[in-house]
């Protein structure tokens, strides 16, 4: 974690003619021009040939999604009325050897296997840290599709490459906003995100006055962002200088997950986390590849609040004190968020994406599974687990589930350190119940944690090393 307060005080070819949907598995950037069709009526590149015909367009998504889980993300962040119209079209539409074909999807081949490899539940085994580079005070490590390269990101306002196994690190940054860039406290470059398989990213960070602005940056052919592609995507006014949040990660159906910390001082004492008319305290969900409503995003249509009179669309979760780092499971889809609590404990949230958000986690009415300022909200969701400040601990930092392949005995398993006292664990699902293993490693001041294209998980720690997690040799 960042010192928070407890911490510092203590593309496929297109078809040529079509009139049917086509699913595969890669992304294509035609997804974009369904969606800014659908929300705007304006075309971008695709055209009508007749009046009978259905637009062709190649819809594309991740390996490993159905036809089903991709459809539905298509649609995502369309108005209702446009997928009734497309649905409509879909079926009444045809075309084949002349004009007539039938609307097709490519799943994934199907496996003969039926042998389900259960994960791990014993201790965790031993392991040990590789040092892979050392910058200035990094916040985030993260990669890009098509790109071999570690992305880091350093609390000063700049982003670096880190290439090959010798951990060279480029001289000169992709990103350099140093002087845009408040340093000082839980303040700084926060976050870092890059589109799927597009030259677009995406920073969260804190300006000279302390508020927080998430921008998107387009790659030029050099590798470096083009300063002259820089769009203001949000801005957010933070009331205190601590409780920032900053992650930034697109979730499995494309979507652009935000984190918002309550807006700080202690106790959440305005109660912004409860409040669905503020951002602060919440995770958010937006789609920025399309403009919508006068705003540079588009908010989608199945956000939890979208139809809910004085709700901020853009809401997914909320009751959240300060969410310091969330991720996604690559293999199940589930959300991992970790909360940093106020003085007494840390909590751990988890929540598949179905159902899709709407989740009140409870700060500032409880803290972890304790009662902190009232009587638990409602439907309110308890955390998986917490743990309390005793020796040593008082600011959680969120990791990864582990889905690599070279140590299958830590598959399953959520990792997550604490910023004070060093400690990383391994939570486990043995049974109903998640449990904690502390792990036979400490990091000082370990503040973020990576993942690679292989699924293999990087520490990061304040005082700039940046470490593989390995096999024990």
């Amino acid at each position: 974690m960042i010192a928070d307060d407890a911490a510092l005080n203590r593309m496929m070819p297109k078809q040529k003619t079509c009139t049917a949907i086509v699913i595969t598995t890669a992304i294509t950037e035609t997804m974009e021009y369904l969606m800014s069709f659908l929300t705007t009526g304006v075309w971008k590149r695709a055209r009508a040939t007749a009046t009978r015909e259905v637009i062709c367009v190649q819809v594309t998504g991740r390996p490993g999604q159905s036809p089903n889980m991709l459809l539905g993300s298509t649609f995502m962040g369309l108005r209702p009325a446009a997928v009734t119209v497309l649905t409509i079209a879909l079926v009444l539409t045809g075309c084949g050897a002349s004009e007539t074909r039938a609307v097709t999807t490519t799943a994934p081949p199907e496996t003969t296997s039926t042998t389900i490899i259960p994960e791990p539940v014993g201790p965790p085994p031993k392991l040990e840290l590789t040092p892979v580079a050392t910058v200035a005070a990094p916040t985030v490590l993260t990669t890009r599709d098509g790109d071999d390269s570690l992305y880091v990101a350093e609390k000063a306002g700049v982003i670096r490459t880190i290439k090959g196994e010798g951990g060279v690190v480029d001289a000169t940054p992709v990103l350099d906003i140093h002087n845009e860039v408040s340093n000082d406290g839980e303040r700084g470059l926060l976050g870092l995100a890059f589109a799927p398989n597009k030259n677009v990213f995406y920073v969260d960070y804190t300006d000279l006055a302390g508020d927080t602005h998430i921008d998107e940056y387009t790659l030029d052919n050099g590798g470096r962002a083009d300063a002259r592609s820089k769009r203001e995507i949000l801005y957010v006014k933070q009331p205190y200088p601590n409780h920032n949040g900053g992650q930034l990660a697109f979730g499995p159906e494309g979507a652009l997950y935000i984190g918002l910390g309550d807006g700080g001082s202690s106790g959440d004492p305005e109660k912004r986390a409860q409040n669905l008319t503020e951002l602060l305290g919440k995770i958010l969900r937006i789609r920025p590849e399309v403009q919508s409503n006068g705003k540079p995003y588009s908010i989608p249509f199945d956000n939890p609040f979208t139809k809910q009179a004085g709700a901020r669309g853009e809401i997914w979760a909320y009751g959240l004190r300060n969410p310091w780092r969330f991720s996604f499971d690559t293999k199940t889809r589930g959300i991992w968020i970790a909360d940093v609590g106020q003085n007494k404990y840390e909590e751990i949230d988890h929540l598949n994406l179905d159902p899709k958000g709407g989740t009140n986690y409870g700060w500032p009415l409880r803290e972890g599974t304790h009662k902190y300022d009232g009587e638990a909200p409602k439907g309110a969701v308890e955390p998986v687990y917490d743990y309390d400040h005793s020796n040593g601990a008082c600011s959680l930092t969120g990791g990864y589930v582990y889905r690599g392949k070279a140590i299958p005995d830590m598959t399953g398993r959520y990792l997550f350190g604490d910023f004070c006292n060093g400690a990383v664990s391994a939570l486990t699902k043995r049974g109903t119940v998640w449990e904690a293993d502390r792990l036979n490693f400490d990091v000082a001041q370990i503040d973020s944690f990576g993942q690679d294209h292989a699924g293999e998980i990087y520490t990061l720690s304040l005082n700039g090393q940046i470490s593989r997690i390995d096999a024990a040799k």
